[in-house]
């Protein structure tokens, strides 16, 4: 098909789209259950796993626990970590929506290693991935049946939003802003992986998506510029130059460049290929979000402490170490130099919440 056409098709498409702040095909009290993708930002801790039996996956069937009671607000209990020290956005989005939560995210991930493998020192080999490891253990699960003859994923096409929400690490150091990734890859590979977990999943019975958009990178403290609160150096950061603005302008321009196609490929895979279906998907414009919490604190934040949108709840030194955590978190955008507080995520899974519902203004509809 030529360039021109496929512009055309595109045009047509969006133009015939539905308005971004309504959709008859997504109803709050129709999903039950809620399945997730992603790194860091989406953990519940199964990187841990990974990490105390020697890098070896969890085994199917296997039931996350969630260590943290729900009305905790920080991490105190031994072996539970998140990004934001407490809950993060997928529970207090099960929580807010009573649906039951398969959560799939691994900290440290990237939609596929063969585009952007990063190197895990605990076990010396790459994060699992997505790709290669999130979606074929969710498959696995999704067709297994325990012991008493119950099956273990209880969702239905009809009942179940997949979720996926990458890239925090593809675009990151060690990957495409530091051209760490794979000889001749771009950010289209990316992309196009994301696009084919979408496939996968669908093939899989998948019905529902909610594609999260990128963060607003150059805003969190490890990317940002000085006069917003950017580091020299971070834990995760460590060799990361003086030039912090070129740093973060760069990051801002990948940020804008996939999200913008983001925006054009989800209506172009469900309004002009013929290959899905029954396919719905909705474009949740995460970075815009958090962006307006950035920006309007005042609409979002709700701690005891000025609120403060370019510090960290959790103050370490460079290497991580000498710790201070604030004693008011929930006045904080950020948790740490790379990570949402855990206010933030309550705001994005409330949000999320009302994207399931079709009602989200910051959400955009197809299919």
């Amino acid at each position: 098909m030529r360039p021109s056409i496929v512009i055309l098709y595109l045009t047509l498409a969006i133009a015939t789209g539905r308005p971004s702040n309504c959709s008859e095909s997504w109803e709050l009290d129709n999903f039950k259950t809620l399945v997730t993708f992603g790194d860091s930002y989406t953990d519940e801790n199964r990187l841990g796993y990974f990490g105390s039996h020697n890098g070896s996956a969890p085994p199917v069937g296997w039931d996350q626990p969630v260590v943290c009671p729900i009305k905790c607000i920080s991490s105190t209990k031994e072996g539970y970590s998140t990004s934001t020290g407490g809950l993060v956005w997928p529970r207090y989005a099960s929580i807010y929506t009573n649906t039951t939560l398969y959560n799939y995210a691994v900290s440290g991930a990237v939609c596929s290693n063969n585009i952007t493998p990063r190197t895990w020192s605990s076990i010396n080999a790459p994060f699992p991935d997505i790709q290669g490891y999130e979606l074929p253990a969710f498959i696995a699960d999704s067709k297994f049946t325990r012991p008493n003859g119950s099956a273990f994923f209880t969702g239905t096409p009809d009942n179940t939003a997949y979720a996926i929400w990458i890239g925090t690490n593809d675009l990151g150091n060690d990957a495409f802003l530091t051209d760490s990734q794979v000889a001749n890859k771009t950010l289209k590979d990316y992309i196009d992986c994301v696009y084919d977990v979408v496939d996968g999943l669908y093939k899989n019975g998948a019905r529902y998506f909610v594609l999260m958009n990128l963060a607003p990178l150059q805003l969190v403290p490890q990317y940002a510029t000085p006069e917003n609160g950017g580091h020299v150096s971070t834990k995760y950061f460590p060799d990361k130059g003086p030039n912090v603005t070129e740093i973060s302008w760069r990051m801002y321009e990948s940020v804008v460049t996939v999200n913008q196609v983001y925006a054009y490929r989800t209506p172009y895979v469900t309004n002009i290929l013929t290959e899905y279906p029954g396919i719905k998907v909705a474009n949740f414009d995460v970075n815009a979000l958090i962006t307006d919490i950035w920006t309007h604190p005042s609409l979002y934040l709700n701690g005891t402490a000025p609120l403060n949108t370019t510090g960290v709840v959790n103050q370490c030194d460079a290497s991580g170490n000498n710790c201070v955590r604030s004693q008011s978190p929930d006045s904080y955008v950020w948790f740490d130099e790379l990570h949402p507080s855990e206010q933030t995520d309550r705001v994005v899974a409330r949000e999320f919440v009302g994207v399931l519902g079709g009602e989200s203004r910051w959400a955009t509809y197809w299919g």
